[in-house]
């Protein structure tokens, strides 16, 4: 099995060395950067399997190069910050981080959260493997190759968003409340901002314009999968 390629970007060059240095040791092929743009323009000329983000960096912070990159990649990412309120955490999990880790952390638990990460992966394709094909209207989820497709092309969607889209799919009979999705696709606790839904919603809504999928707003409910009827020769 090929070394897995981890990408670590924070502005303070000792935190940089304690987290290689115990990732090299666990394993892996690390490049640290000293800030994101610096991150960011190595992303463009070779990809990582993984990303670890600070968020507070020089230049470009580390929830803006989030975005950036879930604009074309689904690379896990990892962020790690200082600020450790749950909106906080709410807020780099919707944007498209597959985890957040608060500072000052263990680089014992960093190391920890990335094998269980790739174990998650794993696992997760393993049981996607086994589900059947699923379809709404002329979109369908392929959950064995983790695709979605609108009429044979591929719908480039984050990790995140496809595990949203795939829970509406799955519940297209029903209208699917912010508090379901926040507990079973994210397993954040039901008190937490339901708010937190909408930012991928927007971004899903962004990428499905061109279909015939809508995700349609349920008042002061949830979300459900509706056909657009005025796009049926897009």
């Amino acid at each position: 099995m090929a070394t897995k390629l981890i990408y670590v970007a924070d502005d303070e060059l000792n935190i940089r060395e304690l987290i290689k240095s115990f990732l090299v040791s666990a394993g892996f092929e690390v490049k640290t950067f000293a800030n994101g743009n610096l991150l960011f323009n190595a992303f463009l000329d070779e990809k990582p399997d993984l990303i670890v983000l600070d968020i507070m960096m020089p230049g470009t912070d580390g929830l803006t190069l989030c975005t950036q990159i879930r604009e074309t990649s689904v690379v896990p990412i990892i962020i790690v910050s200082a600020r450790d309120s749950e909106l906080d955490r709410i807020t780099g999990i919707t944007i498209g981080s597959d985890d957040y880790l608060v500072k000052p952390f263990s680089p014992v638990e960093l190391v920890a959260r990335i094998n269980a990460l790739f174990r998650r992966m794993a696992f997760d394709n393993k049981m996607d493997g086994l589900k059947s094909e699923l379809s709404f209207n002329a979109m369908t989820i392929n959950p064995k190759t983790r695709e979605v497709l609108f009429r044979g092309a591929t719908v480039d969607v984050s990790p995140t968003e496809y595990s949203f889209l795939l829970y509406l799919f799955e519940h297209q009979d029903r209208a699917v409340s912010r508090e379901e999705l926040l507990k079973n696709v994210w397993q954040f606790e039901t008190q937490v901002d339901t708010r937190a839904t909408d930012d991928v919603v927007k971004r899903l809504r962004k990428k499905l314009a061109a279909t015939n999928v809508r995700i349609e707003a349920v008042w002061g409910f949830g979300f459900k999968l509706e056909e657009a009827v005025d796009a049926s020769d897009k």
